[in-house]
């Protein structure tokens, strides 16, 4: 029988991403949420998505703080067969999600700081676990039905929530070369903490096993599988309790006759006729000698033996289990930028150089042997090169349209194969991209409007898709308003919702385990966002 683990997914259960890569957030401002096309920003969270084009502010100090409140809803299905459930569910609440930017803007240069979730943010929890975890549970019957002892109900507690975030620091210098084009380059430092919490216990099952006592109600495994455990460890050695009687020259009698003369009592007589019957239940070891039943426990001693270690195995991999560790780790990303202005068109260029990180486990708790204190995990970031571009189409309509692409293959996000980490070139076909598009337009001096659309395409193979870690193609739709209070004031508000593309992904049958079975994985997504610069 397959040995139940408690399984925690490293970034998949808290990851709120739905602008950006597979490991990146854009969604970085106010404004990206109410028009989700920034990367020719003329604004202050150009500090982030378009840091040349800051050479272009008025002089003097500019500030930008933004939060957004994200809700988003998994859903996996399986048609995994004996499982209680088809169906699981998990949220992902991150209600503070901050974005913050400063930019001291001289003749022609300017200087900027900026501060966000780069990647992550918030929790994600799974009340009811996962397929991957039910599936553990759900093989407890089989296998033991399988081996003879009719077992057909399971069941467990559990419940697992996982946070994950990528705080990032940056610090940039912008220069006007000239009237049209203006370069940056900055650095960013990133800081990754992963946390994770879970419980797996009172794991049931209801086997019939007369002779052990267990006659098909509920009872916890490990108290089922101690048992068993301690019956084939005594049938093991029934044979060498039966030797000194044949050496005495009892090997001749019955098992009454081994009982009247002394040399057994009732008790021993019924455990070994017993246990007999697991050797062959067709034979009456009543009417055999001792010499022939000795015979048949000697040969069967083996597997007796090998029977003991897999149960004894079995009660403590049913044992109630607890996780509880942390992941943290560091890196640096240098980010160049450049910048085009013309009359009525505006372009924005930007590259941001892959980080190469290590997670380190801090561990108090895992009784899973998944997370070793002090172990480490790949978790880069990838390179990632962004092109947008901003028209001025009439006096108070402007629109927008970027691109970001993620060299995903590039780089290693700790997944596995055969147990063993990997590329992500093993696991992924095609980099992820995104393409948003947007307009804006002005009311009056104080109310503009805006609305947008994101299109991200993702290019995992099926081999990455898991219940675990999947990645989903997406299509967005954000609208919002932005509201001068005073000239140096302006308040943006948003809204966005994702829409995501299910995926399926198919598992084959394995011999003397489980049938073919197919997952699907889906995913919603809310935002809400507002934010607030300030010239001065």
């Amino acid at each position: 029988m397959k040995k139940t683990l408690l399984t925690l997914t490293l970034s998949a259960l808290a990851v709120v991403t739905m602008a950006g890569g597979i490991v990146h957030n854009t969604n970085q401002s106010a404004s990206f949420i109410r028009m989700p096309a920034r990367d020719a920003s003329m604004g202050i969270d150009g500090v982030y998505y378009n840091p040349a084009a800051l050479t272009w502010l008025n002089k003097g100090f500019h500030i930008s703080v933004n939060n957004q409140y994200i809700v988003q809803n998994r859903n996996i299905k399986t048609t995994f067969p004996q499982l209680n459930r088809q169906e699981f569910e998990g949220g992902v609440v991150a209600p503070f999600f901050p974005s913050i930017y400063a930019v001291y803007k001289l003749d022609k240069f300017a200087f900027s700081l900026g501060f966000n979730p780069i990647g992550g943010g918030g929790s994600a929890k799974f009340e009811d676990g996962l397929p991957s975890f039910e599936m553990q549970m759900a093989s407890i019957p089989a296998g033991l039905a399988a081996a003879g002892i009719p077992t057909s109900k399971y069941s467990y507690e559990t419940e697992f929530e996982g946070r994950s975030i990528y705080y990032g620091i940056q610090a940039g210098a912008s220069y006007k070369i000239n009237d049209v084009f203006s370069v940056s380059l900055g650095l960013r430092y990133v800081m990754i903490n992963n946390s994770y919490q879970g419980y797996l216990s009172d794991i049931m099952i209801n086997p019939t096993m007369p002779a052990a006592g267990f006659t098909g109600a509920m009872v916890k495994a490990p108290v089922f599988f101690n048992t068993m455990a301690g019956l084939f460890g005594a049938l093991a050695g029934t044979a060498a309790s039966l030797q000194p009687i044949l050496d005495g020259g009892g090997g001749s009698l019955t098992l009454e006759q081994a009982r009247q003369q002394g040399f057994l009592t009732a008790e021993m007589v019924q455990s070994i006729a017993g246990g007999f019957t697991l050797i062959d239940p067709n034979t009456d070891p009543m009417t055999l000698n001792l010499a022939q039943i000795q015979g048949a426990y000697a040969l069967a001693t083996p597997e007796f033996q090998a029977k003991q270690s897999a149960m004894s195995a079995n009660a403590v991999a049913t044992a109630d289990k607890t996780v509880d560790t942390e992941q943290t780790g560091t890196g640096i990303v240098p980010i160049i930028g450049a910048s085009l202005k013309f009359e009525r068109l505006n372009i924005g260029l930007k590259y941001e150089h892959k980080a190469s990180i290590k997670v380190t486990n801090s561990t108090k708790t895992d009784d899973t042997g998944l997370y070793p204190d002090k172990a480490e995990t790949p978790s880069d970031m990838p390179s990632m090169l962004s092109i947008g571009a901003g028209y001025d189409a009439t006096a108070k309509l402007r629109l927008s349209a970027g691109l970001h692409y993620y060299f995903d293959k590039g780089a290693e996000y700790g997944k596995k194969l055969n147990g063993e980490f990997v590329k992500n070139d093993k696991v992924i076909d095609n980099n992820f991209f995104e393409v948003g598009l947007g307009a804006e337009y002005e009311l009056n001096d104080k109310w503009l409007i805006s609305l947008g659309y994101l299109r991200t395409q993702t290019g995992v193979m099926d081999i990455y898709q898991s219940d675990l870690s999947h990645s989903l193609s997406t299509n967005s739709i954000g609208g919002g308003l932005r509201f001068m209070a005073t000239e140096k004031i302006a308040v943006n508000l948003g809204a966005l919702n994702t829409f995501y593309l299910e995926d399926t992904r198919d598992f084959p049958a394995v011999e003397g385990k489980n049938q073919a079975y197919t997952e699907t994985y889906n995913r919603t997504n809310f935002t809400a966002a507002i934010g607030v610069d300030i010239s001065f």
